[in-house]
């Protein structure tokens, strides 16, 4: 599986932006698809993911209320809404696949793809 996002830029503090990871293969819909984000000089953060199996998204709580996950099965994309950003939500942000357990989704190591990854830029 290769996973591309895209979407990221800069914006200024309260706006918005929408990233989507758009995944290679036939076996998208059986993959846990989630967010990650990674600070400089921070370590890599869980942002959101919405399982394979279905339920209710998951949700870091700092971007709870703000951050929408969601994914289209047939067009093998997962997207990430993002309003009312904030400077602290600036980050290299990646997508990626895997089938973790419940209790893993907000594991990085439970995932096996990555994307490339796209920057976000929150100025005050």
């Amino acid at each position: 599986v290769q996973l591309q996002a895209s979407g990221g830029g800069w914006v200024q503090a309260g706006g918005s932006l929408r990233l989507a990871c758009v995944a290679s293969g036939d076996s998208f819909r059986s993959y846990t698809m989630a967010w990650f984000r990674q600070a400089p000089g921070k370590e890599r953060e869980f942002v959101a993911a919405v399982r394979h199996t279905g339920g209710r998204p998951q949700y870091t709580d700092s971007v709870k209320g703000r951050f929408t996950v969601s994914r289209d099965n047939t067009e093998n994309t997962v997207f990430l809404q993002m309003n009312s950003l904030r400077p602290d939500d600036t980050a290299i942000y990646s997508c990626a696949a895997g089938r973790p357990a419940l209790s893993y989704v907000s594991s990085p190591s439970a995932y096996y793809y990555w994307g490339q990854g796209t920057q976000v830029t929150v100025s005050s």
